[in-house]
């Protein structure tokens, strides 16, 4: 069954086409959900929430463009509905003078992704959120600002604040490591 066949079955309420839809892309909105959560349940909450989402405006789909980058899209503004509740906006802690050190590429290369997404699940909410947005899914800091509901300079420097945590953190691992 193509895509689009699935799809309509799915408008028309066949129960079994929208299980099957479910299944096809869970697992990828699984992994777009667990960078805005801090828990595996909280992932798996806006992934049933995205998708109520998803089946509810099924029918706004008009077949142009990814069905896939819709469906992410509708589950990234879950994600942010839900990051917006938990108000991170003033989030503060204390890395301004922080020297921003550079980074060894050979020590990045070493470590694996599921180490890097628990670096990036580490760092605060607000930090989070923004460079998830912008390293991740690509929005720039005006569209940031604007799902986010900030000025464009706190887009920026919480991602040059997230970036420092991160060297931070890489540069421990790799201490450790040696």
């Amino acid at each position: 069954m193509t895509e689009k066949a699935l799809i309509q079955e799915c408008l028309s309420g066949n129960r079994t086409c929208q299980k099957q839809l479910f299944d096809m892309y869970a697992g990828k909105m699984m992994s777009v959900c667990h960078r805005y959560a801090r828990h595996h349940s909280e992932a798996e909450d806006l992934v049933q929430e995205g998708f109520i989402k998803v089946f509810k405006n099924l029918d706004k789909f008009k077949f142009e463009g990814s069905f896939e980058g819709w469906i992410r899209r509708i589950m990234v503004n879950t994600a942010l509905k839900y990051v917006s509740k938990k108000s991170f906006k003033n989030e503060n802690i204390g890395l301004e003078n922080t020297p921003e050190d550079s980074m060894d590429p050979a020590v990045m290369s070493k470590l694996s992704a599921d180490e890097l997404l628990n670096l990036v699940n580490a760092l605060p909410a607000g930090y989070r959120v923004v460079f998830n947005l912008y390293a991740i899914e690509g929005y720039n800091h005006k569209e940031i600002a604007e799902e986010l509901g900030i000025k464009e300079s706190t887009s920026r420097s919480q991602l040059v604040k997230a970036r420092r945590i991160l060297q931070q953190k890489v540069i421990e691992l790799h201490k450790i490591a040696v």
